[in-house]
């Protein structure tokens, strides 16, 4: 894969990501702090954003998204095959909610 194309892969997951965080935060914003990971203030700087600031904003080279945990045993909880997946996803869930957005 060429820089091209991976510069271009990155700036449509930072496309998806955005729309997918303010259409999550105007629906539902306490559902979206938790599912997203962020503080008040940086849902709330989404939710503001223009067409044309969020365009500007996806045209950078930076990965918007990144992981959420480090965390063995949630990672072990997610991709375990032995595990009933629904209550594995359940408790990950609880685990990973317990963690503070970064600032």
């Amino acid at each position: 894969m060429g820089v091209s194309a991976l510069l271009e892969d990155i700036r449509e997951a930072n496309l998806s990501y955005l729309l997918l965080a303010q259409r999550l935060i105007r629906d539902d914003k306490p559902e979206a702090l938790a599912r997203l990971g962020i503080s008040e203030h940086t849902a709330d700087l989404i939710d503001q954003l223009t067409t044309a600031q969020l365009l500007k904003i996806v045209s950078q080279e930076v990965l918007m998204c990144n992981l959420r945990f480090d965390d063995p045993h949630i990672w072990d909880l997610l991709s375990n095959p032995h595990r009933d997946q629904q209550v594995s996803g359940l408790h990950a869930a609880i685990l990973m909610s317990g963690q503070t957005a970064e600032h």
